[in-house]
């Protein structure tokens, strides 16, 4: 058996989680988070970027758009600028993600963005960082604290980042009509495939 104070901690992480995304709720901002739906609706492409845990997180982003046949991809910071953000064409839109918004691998992407005419989506903390100010729509990511005794180790802002891609996947398969008949057509593995293609086929 481990020690009381290491249960506690692991314990206690799960309450700074939750309060984490309860509070989110204080920070979510109905005229930005529309923009960004409408973005990444009208998108014939979708790119996604970020650094450290953002950038995993990025990546799931940029699946969950797949699996709702929004067309994206993870586009790595260190392949952006050497030529990878030509997957990327006017009107479509790169969604950057950094807890303080200054990340210097970011910023030379952003640059490439404007002068190709793709739209910006920031999610980041910081409202008065670069990031943000390039925005054609910020989404702020509010953290409370990190879960490790030293506030350091990215754990409740990759869960903050997580809640705010799950929030757009759930808002622009509303906005869509996206159906659970499609998904079934590009999800027939697993489970889910199961339980989706029995539906679709009138089986219980």
């Amino acid at each position: 058996m481990i020690s009381n104070e290491a249960l506690k901690a692991a314990k206690d992480a799960y309450d700074i989680e939750a309060q984490c995304i309860t509070e989110m709720k204080d920070y979510f901002d109905d005229e930005e988070f529309s923009k960004a739906v409408e973005l990444l609706a009208n998108a014939t492409r979708i790119g996604t970027c970020g650094c450290g845990h953002s950038g995993i997180i990025c990546q799931h982003l940029a699946h969950l758009m797949c699996c709702i046949e929004r067309p994206a991809r993870f586009i790595s910071p260190a392949e952006a600028v050497h030529g990878a953000t030509g997957y990327l064409q006017p009107g479509d839109v790169m969604v950057f993600a950094s807890r303080g918004g200054k990340t210097g691998e970011l910023l030379p992407i952003i640059d490439i963005c404007q002068k190709k005419g793709v739209k910006i989506i920031s999610i980041t903390e910081n409202l008065e960082s670069p990031l943000a100010q390039a925005a054609d729509a910020v989404l702020k990511q509010h953290v409370n604290r990190e879960t490790d005794k030293w506030n350091a180790q990215g754990t409740t802002s990759t869960t903050a980042l997580c809640m705010i891609c799950h929030a757009l996947q759930a808002a622009l398969v509303e906005v869509t009509g996206y159906q659970a008949e499609q998904f079934a057509v590009i999800h027939p593995g697993g489970a889910v495939g199961e339980r989706l293609n029995h539906k679709k086929l009138g089986e219980k």
